[in-house]
């Protein structure tokens, strides 16, 4: 197996999902692999969070390698979904890939056709903690 690269998560972004995960106790696609993510993360106070990290409600530009399709969403929690195309829950596959990754990282993730596709972070075009919005 490959190895992953390492994702950093605030301290305060871990706590949230966890108790997402603890009042959501149903089985969603994915769940299984965003609690590995989180038991590997390395954690950080949200102001210790370098400016090139993925972090919840950051603004992302990403490529999906195999398919040479770039997108830039925001990544944000279930109840921030409003149904607009630029946001991707933390909930979703491609979401729980791209949480504390790095700029340059690169991650296979499964698609929705079952193949593997492999996410790049090209840009963080906002991140909460680098301007200052340590709570969002």
């Amino acid at each position: 197996m490959e190895r992953k690269p390492n994702i950093t998560l605030s301290s305060l972004d871990l706590e949230r999902i966890e108790t997402l995960l603890e009042k959501n106790s149903s089985q969603f696609p994915g769940r299984d692999a965003l609690e590995a993510e989180l038991d590997r993360a390395d954690v950080l106070d949200p102001e210790d969070m370098p400016p090139n990290v993925v972090t919840m409600n950051s603004t992302v530009r990403f490529t999906m390698l195999e398919i040479n399709k770039a997108n830039t969403l925001t990544l944000v929690y279930p109840k921030d979904m409003d149904g607009s195309a630029d946001k991707v829950s933390i909930f979703a596959p491609v979401g729980i890939a791209l949480l504390g990754l790095s700029v340059g990282d690169e991650l296979k993730m499964p698609s929705p056709t079952g193949h593997q596709v492999t996410v790049r972070v090209d840009a963080i075009e906002f991140q909460p903690e680098s301007s200052g919005e340590l709570h969002r």
